[in-house]
């Protein structure tokens, strides 16, 4: 879900989930986003999957073959994928040296994950110290988010809603993941997330996501720039790997201190 200008200037690789819709299975990036959020809209079944070792093994044979003599691997945590399984056995696969971030979490925060890691690169940093900013970006990046879809949600078993009328909001921190509210209009799921964030200490970098719901991310974006702690904010669209667990209609914010 990092925004394509990111992947493009940090020239990361990208090992895309394998997403099933009817059955019928496609790589992320094959997917039409609106077309995805209107299936998930009208209750098309949809499963997601970790890549394969041999997947991963490519991009780790693309990199060799662009002359890198070691790799960073970073991925969404153990605990809600096999990806970082994979990872391990693609791994033992390869000459070049990989070292794997089990970053313990998902979601855009994985992807600041990289980005951190990226950015310590770029500026002369070596791999041990990419790793430990991808670790530690990891323990301190936290988000907050609607339930576009509880049916969704519930049924997969990610999250846990308590019963109750309207929609939920969760606030994530780490491989932590609860219901923080109950909203009834997208106006005061936006005043929950900007009290949530407000009581961060700043200074913070903003990713702001959604998922068929631009109008409340700009919601979220305007309420979210007047606060002073605020230094960057970045839009990106929830991927279909999320999505098919949230629901369509889901919108949120990722932050951590920078």
């Amino acid at each position: 879900m990092l925004p394509a200008d990111l992947v493009e200037r940090f020239a990361i690789l990208v090992v895309p989930l394998t997403i099933v819709v009817d059955g019928v299975a496609h790589h992320e990036h094959e997917l039409d986003l609106p077309n995805f959020y209107e299936q998930l809209r009208q209750g098309r079944p949809v499963t997601t999957s970790a890549p394969s070792p041999g997947e991963i093994l490519e991009a780790y044979e693309s990199a060799a073959a662009e002359g890198a003599d070691s790799i960073l691997s970073v991925h969404v945590g153990s605990n809600q994928s096999a990806t970082v399984g994979s990872a391990h056995v693609a791994a033992g696969s390869i000459d070049v040296p990989v070292t794997i971030v089990d970053t313990g979490t998902a979601s855009f925060i994985e992807g600041c994950c990289v980005w951190r890691a990226a950015e310590v690169l770029a500026d002369g940093g070596d791999l041990e110290a990419a790793a430990g900013a991808a670790r530690a970006a990891a323990g301190v990046a936290a988000s907050v988010f609607t339930i576009g879809e509880i049916a969704r949600a519930t049924g997969g078993g990610r999250l846990a809603t308590r019963e109750g009328a309207g929609v939920p909001v969760f606030a994530s921190s780490g491989p932590d993941m609860h219901e923080l509210d109950r909203v009834t209009s997208e106006e005061a799921a936006v005043d929950v997330m900007r009290t949530r964030i407000e009581s961060r200490a700043g200074p913070l970098r903003v990713g702001i996501g959604h998922a068929g719901a631009p109008d409340a991310a700009d919601a979220l974006e305007r309420a979210l720039r007047s606060l002073p702690q605020v230094e960057e904010i970045v839009r990106y669209v929830v991927g279909p790997s999320v999505a098919a667990h949230t629901g369509a209609g889901t919108f949120g914010a990722v932050f951590h201190p920078i």
